[in-house]
């Protein structure tokens, strides 16, 4: 989706973004972007370790069982 903006769309945008912001907001605004998504990848970045960790320890329950099965 956005490999398809360019660079003269990209220009637009910005300068759309300053006459309706002012440029004392557009900072603040880009810092509150930057939060939100460090937040998002930390929250994703957890529930995919924890899903890896499930994994995990279904892989090891299914080991032993199979080992038990074999005895």
């Amino acid at each position: 989706m956005l490999s398809n903006i360019g660079v003269p769309g990209l220009i637009l945008i910005l300068i759309v973004a300053l006459v309706i912001f002012g440029p004392n907001k557009l900072p603040e605004i880009g810092r509150a972007a930057g939060k939100s998504i460090r937040e998002f990848k930390k929250a994703t970045e957890g529930i995919a370790d924890d899903i890896k960790e499930e994994i995990k320890a279904d892989v090891k329950e299914a080991k032993e069982q199979s080992v038990d099965l074999k005895k």
